[in-house]
C-alpha cells in the first residue's frame, strides 16, 4: 500500500489541533488506511500508543456502541490520565447522534479527534451549525492514476498505457488492485456497490420497491458525464413499461450524492460569471462501480475519459463547474486559489470535425486564463494559445 501523501500533507498540520478532523469519502476509497497512516506517523513522532484510541464501527467488536451515550462511556473508560489522547472514529455515521459526544469531547477533554464517514450528510446543515468553527473537513478520493502508477511501480510507457486502459474502465478503489482476475475484481466491486445501495440507501431510507430503485440507479451510473434530463429518463422507463415519477428520480439522485457514489456539477455562465440552476451533470466517484452494471451497452470511452479528468481535478483540489460560453459548453471551469483554468475533453482529436468543435468551444472567451484540450492523442494539437495535452502525460504531471 502506498503512503497517501497528497492527503496527509493537508491533514498533518492539524494533528495536534483541537479542531475536529472530518474525513469523508465513498466506501472503500481508503479512509481506514489513511487513519492508520496518521496513527503510524503519530507513533513515529513519539506518541504513546496507549494514548491512541481507534474504533472502526464496521467491526462487530464495537457493535454495542451504536449511540452517543455508549460512545461517551467507552472513550472515557479508556482515558486514564491528563495527557493528550488521539481519538480515531471510523465510519462514525453508524453511531446515532455521534456529533453530541464528539462536541463534548472537544469541549471537556484534552484530545485530538479524527472521524471518517461514507455519507455527505456527515456535514449536513444541522451538524455544521452544531460544530460551527470547530472542525476541518477533507474529501478522500479513490486512487488517482498517478497513485496507481506509484502502487504498481510502473516505468515502461507500454505498461503505463495498459494501466490507464484498465483504470479508465475499472476505476481506482484501492483494494481492487490486490485482486488478480477480472472475475474476482468484478465480484469485489459488485459487493461494494451492493453495500452502498442496500445498506447505505435502501435500509437508511426504508425504500420499499428495491427492484425499481436498483433499475433507476443502474440507469444513472451507466450514463456518466451526461447533462441530466429527467424527461428523457422518464421516456425510456415508460417505453419499458416501468412507471416512475420525477420526484422518485430526484430522490435517487440525492441518495447517490449522499453516499458519495456520484457528484453533481453545476453550470457556470462564463459571461455572466454566475452559477446556473439547470442542466447539471453527474460524475461517478469511481468508474469501476459503473462498469459492473454496464451490461450489453457500448463502452462510452469519451464519457469515461471526461469522468477521469473531472475526478483528477477534484483530487488536485479544484472547485469544478461546467462552463456555458454563450450556449457552447466548456467541459470544465476549474478554480483554485483565485486562479481559473478551462478544460475540454475528447477521447481523440483525429477526426477534423471533433478537433474543430473542441477548440472552437473557446471562441470569444477573451480572458487570459489557461485553456486546455485533453485527449488520448500523442500528437500535439495545440493552437491559437490553447494547449493540447495527452491525458496520461497530464495525469502524471507533478
Amino acid at each position: 500500500m502506498i503512503i497517501r501523501e497528497k492527503y496527509l500533507s493537508k491533514i498533518r498540520e492539524f494533528y495536534d489541533s483541537n479542531l475536529i478532523k472530518i474525513i469523508t469519502g465513498i466506501r472503500r476509497c481508503g479512509k481506514s488506511v489513511l487513519l492508520r497512516q496518521i496513527i503510524d506517523e503519530l507513533v513515529n513522532n513519539g506518541i504513546d500508543e496507549k494514548h491512541i484510541i481507534y474504533i472502526n464501527f464496521e467491526d462487530i467488536e464495537y457493535s454495542c456502541i451504536d449511540n452517543y451515550l455508549e460512545l461517551n462511556k467507552y472513550v472515557k473508560s479508556k482515558i486514564i490520565d491528563s495527557e493528550k489522547y488521539y481519538l480515531f472514529f471510523d465510519e462514525i455515521q453508524m453511531v446515532e447522534k455521534w456529533e453530541k459526544t464528539i462536541n463534548s469531547f472537544k469541549a471537556t477533554l484534552n484530545v485530538s479527534v479524527f472521524v471518517t464517514g461514507s455519507n455527505s450528510k456527515l456535514l449536513s446543515s444541522e451538524l455544521a451549525t452544531l460544530l460551527s468553527g470547530r472542525y476541518v473537513s477533507f474529501r478522500i478520493q479513490p486512487f488517482a492514476f498517478s497513485e496507481v502508477i506509484k502502487l504498481k511501480k510502473l516505468t515502461d510507457i507500454r505498461d503505463i498505457e495498459e494501466a490507464f486502459d484498465d483504470y479508465l474502465l475499472w476505476g481506482g478503489l484501492p483494494q481492487r488492485f490486490e485482486l488478480k482476475s477480472k472475475d474476482s475484481m468484478k465480484t469485489y466491486l459488485t459487493d461494494v456497490f451492493d453495500a452502498i445501495v442496500l445498506k447505505d440507501i435502501v435500509k437508511r431510507h426504508n425504500i420499499k420497491n428495491v427492484t425499481l430503485f436498483q433499475r433507476i440507479m443502474e440507469y444513472l451510473i451507466t450514463n456518466p458525464s451526461q447533462t441530466f434530463s429527467p424527461s428523457k429518463m422518464l421516456e425510456e422507463f415508460e417505453r419499458a413499461k416501468i412507471p416512475i415519477s420525477t420526484k422518485t428520480v430526484y430522490e435517487c439522485l440525492d441518495y447517490a450524492e449522499e453516499t458519495l457514489l456520484m457528484n453533481k456539477v453545476h453550470v457556470y455562465d462564463i459571461r455572466g460569471k454566475k452559477i446556473l440552476s439547470r442542466n447539471d451533470k453527474y460524475y461517478l466517484t469511481d468508474l469501476g462501480l459503473g462498469q459492473i452494471l454496464n451490461v450489453n451497452k457500448k463502452t462510452q470511452y469519451g464519457a469515461y475519459l471526461e469522468n477521469v479528468v473531472y475526478n483528477e481535478l477534484i483530487y488536485r483540489g479544484y472547485n469544478v463547474s461546467i462552463g456555458n460560453n454563450n450556449g457552447k459548453e466548456i467541459d470544465f471551469v476549474a478554480t483554485k486559489h483565485n486562479v481559473l483554468e478551462y478544460y475540454q475533453v475528447a477521447y481523440s482529436l483525429q477526426n477534423e470535425d471533433t478537433e474543430k468543435r473542441e477548440f472552437e468551444a473557446y471562441k470569444n472567451i477573451d480572458d487570459n486564463y489557461p485553456k486546455y484540450v485533453i485527449s488520448i492523442d500523442k500528437l500535439d494539437y495545440s493552437q491559437n494559445g490553447i494547449i493540447h495535452k495527452n491525458v496520461i502525460d497530464w495525469l502524471l504531471e507533478e
